[in-house]
């Protein structure tokens, strides 16, 4: 497994719809190891292909907190939302790729998804709360969107603009 670099926005493939993945193959099985590596090294719930630069739909999360407790890593390739409810909820969520800023979004309180799993086969599950949250958040990772998107024009343009100003200072660094 490698760690891979994560993309810090502003970056255009943050932004971008990204392709199906047409066939799983040991490269993606490859980009799934390293993706849950990246997210657990962070540490993150959550990341999404092109936040390590890759445009395909594959997504991966462990919304496991408790300390005792047995993680549970999950791939998604090429996810979809069958099922949302109409109540929602709201969580401060962040961004591997928007490092120490966080904001209130809300979003369905529960979803169900389906998805292929790395084996081939066609899963579906329904979740709630944070793994609800999550998988919302990732899934908009697939389709060019950040949460930051979800804020007024003022607020995501503060956030923005304080992302460039970290990127320079990386590229000194």
């Amino acid at each position: 497994m490698t760690l891979r670099p994560i993309l810090i926005h502003p970056d255009p493939r943050l932004k971008t719809v990204t392709k199906p993945v047409e066939r799983i193959t040991p490269e993606i099985g490859r980009l799934a190891d390293d993706m849950l590596a990246t997210m657990y090294d962070a540490p993150g719930i959550g990341l999404a292909a092109p936040q390590v630069g890759v445009l395909t739909r594959l997504f991966v999360m462990d919304c496991v907190k408790e300390e005792d407790a047995k993680p549970r890593p999950m791939v998604l390739i090429n996810p979809e939302i069958t099922w949302k409810s109409e109540d929602t909820a709201t969580y401060e969520e962040g961004c591997l790729s928007i490092p120490e800023h966080y904001a209130e979004v809300t979003r369905p309180e529960k979803v169900r998804m389906r998805w292929t799993a790395l084996d081939g086969t066609v899963q579906e599950e329904e979740f709630e709360g944070l793994w609800a949250t999550c998988a919302q958040h990732e899934l908009d990772h697939l389709n060019g969107r950040l949460f930051i998107d979800y804020l007024g024009p003022i607020k995501r343009q503060i956030i923005t603009r304080r992302m460039q100003k970290l990127k320079r200072e990386k590229a000194r660094a």
